[in-house]
């Protein structure tokens, strides 16, 4: 009896050691686990934040790091990351500290918060673009070095002390119009850092108003100007007139033509502009724009057709309701389908001495607030209306002669704010070729232009071009 016990613990402890080893054997490869380094892959999903320098502060230098990725960065002082040391007696202005060059302010928030019962008490200012003085000076209180780089001021006083730095000068000495000098604020023990940026006042430019009395729709002849680009293709350049006659009988058009045997396009409020033939797509774009006196410029296609639903009135009040530079329609083919062409531009950095890499992509950032069918993203369709002003600053580059789009949003990365709107609608004339039809010699001529071969020479000097011009070294599509 006692043998079969033991026999029957045995089998009990045996199975039990089995089990544990199957589910072992079993989950040891189950998902969310650990797998060898040669099965891992990045999870999808957004990029890896930009990390910022990630050399440690001389205190730390002796801690050893693993880092994850490293980072090479440049940067200006205008952009320096600036942290406040913890408990510092000092107080200064992180940011907001503005002076045109060669002109003077007052340093606003200059003060040494120490604890009392000291003998002397004593603050440091330092500049590299500029010089310190005062507008006035408090009985008790030192000065060293006013009108020179650095300044000492000293009292036995807090209070005086205090009471000067209120009267501390900053002087402009470098003629710079857009940077900053980091100025440093020490006392014993302490020191800081704050810039004040050095430019002249951003200059307003004004428009006449093209809002009606509260209730009306927008004066779009007063606000906006419709440019386009021509090549040989008059018949659709004539339709494109047409339509936008039905509803915008008095809004102006500007014409950029650089046809080899260019045909007069005449009409009222209509501007037509020659240029040399074959000059090429983004210098007529540069052309066209250039002649837009109002507000807001429309961009089309010289086959686009105006219908009900082009309803420029959107548009306009996406503009002017936000921080936004240019915003996109939708461009509907004869099938039916509509494209935004909504595209998000990202630029990778590479490895220290090589290009870098861009990234593109489908989609927007986010829902624009209090508009609905509209979106933030970074490139749109061919059809948009922009601030002329942010047009003519981000510019068309005429070296892009034969096929060109994204590279305007491309130059515009970071300085561009740009939206999208689905429901303002434009038609484009339909590209079907009857078979009964016959081709004439400028429809050749053209599909030769705007279609070149991807071996073709301007193709070439286009791809050399945009790698050369971003640096880049890689470039991904979705």
């Amino acid at each position: 009896m006692r043998l079969g016990r033991r026999t029957l613990c045995a089998l009990v402890l045996l199975l039990a050691c089995t089990s544990l080893g199957l589910l072992y054997v079993s989950t040891r490869d189950t998902t969310g686990l650990r797998t060898p380094p040669s099965l891992w892959a990045p999870p999808q999903g957004p990029s890896r934040p930009q990390l910022p320098d990630l050399a440690p502060e001389p205190r730390y230098a002796h801690i050893p790091v693993r880092f994850k990725e490293q980072v090479v960065r440049s940067l200006s002082s205008a952009d320096q990351l600036l942290i406040a040391p913890a408990n510092c007696p000092l107080q200064y202005p992180l940011q907001g500290v503005e002076v045109q060059p060669l002109k003077s302010i007052l340093v606003p928030g200059l003060s040494l918060q120490a604890a009392s019962g000291q003998e002397l008490y004593q603050v440091n200012l330092t500049a590299s673009l500029g010089t310190w003085d005062v507008a006035g000076e408090v009985a008790g209180v030192t000065l060293t070095g006013d009108g020179q780089p650095d300044l000492t001021i000293s009292s036995p006083g807090l209070d005086l002390l205090n009471r000067q730095l209120q009267l501390v000068i900053y002087s402009s000495r470098s003629y710079e119009i857009n940077t900053a000098d980091t100025v440093r604020f020490s006392t014993e023990g302490h020191e800081a850092a704050f810039t004040i940026r050095i430019r002249h006042l951003p200059n307003p430019r004004l428009y006449p108003s093209g809002a009606l009395s509260q209730g009306e729709q927008y004066n779009i002849s007063a606000l906006v100007t419709i440019a386009t680009k021509t090549f040989l293709r008059y018949d659709r350049l004539r339709t494109l007139i047409t339509s936008i006659r039905r509803f915008y009988p008095t809004v102006t058009i500007v014409i950029a033509d650089d046809s080899e045997k260019p045909e007069r396009v005449r009409g009222p409020h209509i501007e037509h502009y020659l240029m040399p033939f074959g000059k090429g797509w983004f210098a007529g774009r540069n052309l066209a724009v250039s002649q837009v006196t109002t507000k807001y410029v429309l961009w089309v296609d010289d086959d686009f057709v105006f219908t009900a639903r082009t309803r420029l009135e959107k548009l306009v009040d996406v503009l002017e309701r936000t921080s936004l530079d240019l915003v996109g329609g939708a461009v509907r083919e004869i099938s039916g389908y509509a494209t935004t062409y909504r595209q998000l531009l990202s630029v990778e950095p590479g490895a220290p001495g090589q290009g870098n890499c861009l990234r593109q992509r489908r989609g927007f950032h986010q829902e624009l607030l209090g508009f609905r069918d509209c979106v933030v993203t970074d490139g749109v369709v061919n059809f948009f209306l922009a601030r002329t002003d942010k047009v003519r600053e981000v510019g068309f580059d005429p070296r892009y002669s034969r096929v060109a789009h994204l590279e305007f949003f491309l130059d515009g990365l970071g300085s561009l704010r740009v939206g999208s709107c689905s429901d303002v609608i434009v038609d484009h004339a339909s590209k079907v070729k009857l078979p009964w039809v016959s081709r004439d010699a400028s429809a050749e001529t053209y599909a030769r232009f705007r279609y070149p071969d991807s071996l073709d020479a301007s193709q070439v000097a286009r791809h050399r071009l945009l790698f050369f011009k971003n640096r880049l070294q890689c470039m991904t599509a979705e």
